[in-house]
């Protein structure tokens, strides 16, 4: 490993990154800050989660100046997450130097953005739509520019941002460092970064294992329609101080966090719809313990760092093993233990076993956890909290009455009416959650169980049209993204096409939902009507 004081930096900036407690540099930091600070276009390909902020940000505020009143570096980002995220990071990187940087996002008001542009900011960080709206407007000036940096370029063109990005390239000057950043390497991106970088160093830094090994990861079989019912059990089973549980779909989400508030578990959702006012109070209350469940579709959760969240349920799998990685990452944070659950279908087994492969980590079977184990689980829980009262010691002034009672009442009766009183009963509320059509498993060029980073496409015939289309190939095409950037169903049944029109039929995902925009500020390219696929055989199945 390297130490951060071998590489030349600024006192000012190596005092900052001291002070985070930082020393030796991660792999991806140790090959990148090199190459980024001589100048040279850089192509680096890592996994959320192995620093790669800091590999870009470091040697990016080493060489601003303080003095510069001009945007000199601009860092584009899939999601409003992500870039409040890295607003964040680089913020503290820059604690000492007193390099200015902010966050340009959608779902924020613009004139707030205007405002605080007025103070010259040397880095900007930012969307691509909502940057190109500032451009525009001509808030946002890209004219002298000096580094750019494109932070999870995958996750931007998938969400269809090329267009976008591709706009924006070409009004920085030529005589630039340009850094692209990304988990894969498919076509697209290399096309990208043809296009735009110059005799790039590549870095790639791919770990032995993708799934973090203090994760206890396992996973449930069960039908869809008794999903809701597991999900109970686990709860109550494992009684989580915080869970984030994934949902497929912004419906999913809603329904199955309604779902849980009826039930009597303190839940709540977030997706790409609400407001940002909305998800900003949502993650203040999964922050501070107020809720103890968050219900999130993938792009909502991306980049979200919350300390504390013990475990990780996917309710739905996730349509590609790298966001199963992204997914699971939410715990077993900073060093500690966490777990995460994941219900499959019978349907989806050939996909569970494709992220087996892709992750190199065997998922554990384990049953689904009886009604007793629930309620097991609820009475532990309730026993350990009455016990911290024991222990707390600021119990006297109920001394009084507890002695009237025990004169009056046996002592195991009474402590038992007190365990089912805090324990408290579930509400049997009846919950019917709109059925989601199975996952099969992704046709890709895998080479070992690993992604075949010279093509990155499938075997198949193409990916179909992005804005909703339904593909003819033999996947079934890749269909259209919803708004919180994930397909409805990517590739559909293999072999067969349920539509032959291109108005975004259930197999390229559902196109009432087309616009695919992320929790950025992208505009939907289309507006079609919503096709659907054939209902799949319900699986019989009895459900102790």
């Amino acid at each position: 490993m390297k130490n951060f004081a071998d590489f030349g930096l600024e006192p000012k900036v190596l005092q900052a990154i001291l002070e985070l407690g930082f020393e030796e540099a991660t792999p991806i930091q140790a090959q990148s800050i090199p190459i980024a600070m001589s100048g040279k276009d850089m192509i680096g390909q890592a996994q959320t989660g192995t620093g790669k902020t800091a590999a870009f940000g470091i040697p990016l505020i080493n060489k601003i100046s303080k003095e510069t009143d001009k945007i000199v570096a601009l860092i584009m980002t899939p999601t409003r997450e992500l870039a409040i995220q890295v607003a964040e990071e680089i913020g503290k990187l820059t604690r000492f130097k007193g390099v200015g940087s902010l966050a340009i996002y959608g779902g924020q008001d613009i004139s707030r953005q205007i405002r605080a542009l007025k103070k010259k900011p040397q880095i900007i960080i930012g969307t691509p739509g909502r940057l190109l709206d500032h451009i525009n407007r001509k808030t946002i000036r890209l004219d002298d520019v000096e580094t750019v940096i494109l932070d999870e370029a995958d996750e931007m063109l998938d969400m269809g941002f090329m267009e976008d990005i591709q706009s924006i390239l070409k009004l920085v000057p030529d005589e630039r460092q340009t850094m692209l950043f990304s988990a894969t390497m498919p076509t697209n991106i290399q096309r990208l970064a043809q296009q735009f970088l110059k005799n790039p160093e590549h870095v790639s830094v791919i770990p032995k294992q993708v799934s973090a090994p203090l994760i206890d990861q396992a996973y449930i079989e069960v039908p869809e329609r008794q999903k809701f019912e597991a999900l109970s059990r686990l709860i109550d089973m494992e009684s989580p101080e915080l869970a984030i549980v994934f949902g497929r779909t912004k419906r999913r989400v809603d329904e199955l966090a309604e779902a849980l508030s009826k039930r009597g578990y303190s839940a709540d959702g977030l997706h790409g719809d609400l407001s940002q006012n909305q998800r900003d109070a949502v993650m203040r209350k999964f922050r501070d313990g107020s809720i103890d469940v968050l219900v999130a579709t993938d792009v909502a959760a991306r980049g979200l760092d919350v300390s504390g969240v013990t475990h990780v349920v996917n309710f739905d799998l996730p349509q590609d093993p790298e966001s199963y990685v992204h997914r699971i990452g939410r715990t077993g944070r900073a060093g500690k233990e966490g777990t995460a659950w994941s219900f499959v279908t019978p349907r989806e087994m050939d996909h569970l076993h494709l992220i087996e492969r892709v992750t190199r980590h065997r998922i554990t079977r384990k049953p689904l956890p009886t009604m007793a184990e629930a309620i097991e689980g609820k009475q532990r829980i309730t026993a350990e909290r009455l016990l911290e009262a024991v222990e707390s010691a600021e119990i006297n002034e109920y001394k009084g009455l507890a002695i009237q009672l025990l004169e009056q009442y046996d002592s195991v009766q009474l402590l038992s009416a007190a365990l089912k009183m805090l324990t408290g009963e579930k509400k049997d509320s009846e919950i019917q959650l709109t059925p989601e059509d199975p996952i099969r498993a992704k046709r890709r060029n895998y080479n070992n169980g690993k992604p075949d980073l010279r093509s990155g496409r499938k075997p198949s015939s193409g990916y179909g049209q992005r804005t909703g289309g339904s593909g003819s190939g033999s996947s079934g095409g890749r269909g259209g993204y919803n708004r919180d950037g994930n397909s409805g169903n990517r590739g559909g049944y293999a072999g067969k096409s349920y539509s032959n029109s291109s108005s975004g039929s259930s197999n390229g995902g559902r196109s009432g939902d087309s616009s695919y925009r992320g929790n950025s500020d992208r505009k939907p390219r289309t507006s079609n009507s919503e096709g659907r696929r054939p209902a799949p055989k319900r699986e019989d199945s009895s459900f102790e």
